[in-house]
């Protein structure tokens, strides 16, 4: 006779699990009943509008139903790879969303771990206040700060380079086209940095300080804590917060860019969504509009699976 199995191992039939569904569903009632509002916003503004991509295989014209419109197939994503504009916005894009990734990546962890090793609350809790407020600060103000800071009219930035000795004459640096990528990631940076590391500051909390003071009796120091234990304790969070930001590569906004850039460096400050701005909507070519919010979609999720896929092969974990 086949032996039973042991207790607590027992495979649960059809109707047993969807008696422990409802069960888990009726003890978290008010967790779903909290989540509805959301849920309903995410359908609305998210899901809903993606009918509005039928407008990327036809020539849309206001005023009649989208379904009334002329249909042109792929002629829109044909005209988009054909325009060189299309690639010269897409290296900019690349090329600040590398620098931001870079940057805007690692200096809200380094700032994380430097913050978590902190003794002084009084200290630690100022330090994150002022941190924080520039990111609530809008691009508009930041934007005129950024400029007027580097103005060769009583700019700080000039200013101090030349009391220094290091030049002798101002620099236009909202002049210099090359320089602009470099100023945006800047900018960037001092704004979000704070901000960017809360979420690594809460993941460090979690850490088992014995681990810490294990760590210290057998003699290591703080650089060695940091890299043998913080590190490591936070490596998942690292791991999704850049796997997200690897999704984004493409849609960076358009805010900074149109706000800091000038008639000098416009081939170096367009970017996609402001292609996708100025040559659609602006010209009213909604179809053609539609078709690069296509792409940076599509190219998101590829680059996010593709992330999380490389992720998987090497750690044998998934965040997805």
């Amino acid at each position: 006779m086949k032996p039973l199995p042991a207790s607590g191992s027992l495979p649960l039939d059809g109707n047993q699990k969807r008696f422990s569904f409802w069960r888990r569903m009726v003890q978290q009632r008010y967790l779903y009943f909290m989540s509805i509002p959301f849920v309903i916003w995410l359908f609305i503004f998210s899901y809903v509008p993606i009918w509005g991509w039928l407008m990327a295989f036809q020539k849309y014209k206001p005023g009649k139903s989208i379904m009334n419109q002329k249909w042109v197939g792929l002629d829109n994503f044909r005209q988009l790879f054909s325009d060189d504009t299309f690639y010269l916005v897409l290296r900019n894009t690349l090329a600040m969303s590398a620098m931001g990734l870079i940057v805007g990546f690692t200096v809200p962890v380094i700032f994380a771990l430097l913050m978590n090793e902190l003794r002084g609350q009084l200290f630690k809790r100022t330090v994150q206040t002022i941190s924080y407020l520039p990111h609530f600060v809008s691009w508009v103000v930041v934007a005129g700060i950024v400029t007027k800071m580097l103005s060769i009219d009583g700019g700080a930035v000039n200013d101090l380079l030349m009391s220094l000795g290091l030049i002798h004459d101002p620099i236009q640096f909202m002049a210099k086209p090359h320089w602009f990528w470099g100023i945006v990631t800047v900018s960037d940076m001092w704004k979000e940095t704070g901000w960017n590391s809360i979420i690594f500051l809460a993941a460090m909390t979690g850490i088992d300080q014995e681990i810490y003071e294990a760590a210290t009796v057998d003699g290591a120091g703080r650089l060695k804590r940091m890299w043998h234990i913080t590190l490591p304790g936070i490596r998942p969070t690292i791991m999704v917060m850049l796997i997200l930001s690897i999704g984004n590569l493409i849609s960076i906004g358009f805010e900074k860019q149109f706000l800091l850039q000038n008639p000098l460096v416009t081939d170096y400050s367009r970017v996609l969504d402001l292609y996708a701005l100025d040559y659609g909507i602006g010209m009213t070519r909604y179809s053609f509009g539609t078709a690069i919010g296509i792409f940076n979609s599509v190219v998101g999720v590829i680059l996010v699976l593709t992330a999380n896929g490389i992720y998987k092969k090497v750690t044998k974990e998934s965040v997805i």
